[in-house]
């Protein structure tokens, strides 16, 4: 992987109340919030930061994420996740935040990514 090239922040979404299509069981936590919390034992690279949401309506697909990192790179939404695919969401999120675009090369993704992919947002800032 190559090293950082680009300052531009990163934010990865956890959704904590994905279910997985699961019942929700009372005091238990949700999939979502045990994936979150396996994510934030993680050490992450400078400038990417985690952070909770709440439902992104893919509650009975998995766990789902969204990696996002300014106005002109491309924005990612990915579901069908399960906490114990912690280290996977990692190793891709890592591969986005060293992009100044957020276009990992096909090949580069893990291959969970390249298959569960809900969502390609394009840039805000879209080049001429």
């Amino acid at each position: 992987m190559e090293p950082v090239t680009t300052t531009a922040a990163t934010e990865l979404l956890v959704c904590t109340t994905c279910r997985m299509g699961l019942p929700v069981i009372e005091g238990e936590p949700r999939p979502g919030a045990r994936l979150l919390a396996e994510l934030e034992t993680m050490d992450w690279p400078e400038g990417l930061t985690l952070k909770p949401v709440e439902c992104l309506s893919n509650c009975d697909s998995g766990c789902s994420v969204v990696l996002r990192g300014g106005p002109a790179r491309w924005t990612y939404v990915y579901g069908r996740l399960d906490p114990e695919k912690a280290a996977l969401v990692h190793e891709g999120a890592s591969r986005y935040h060293a992009t100044a675009d957020g276009l990992v090369p096909w090949r580069e993704r893990p291959e969970h990514f390249r298959k569960n992919c809900i969502a390609r947002i394009p840039p805000l800032e879209i080049p001429e």
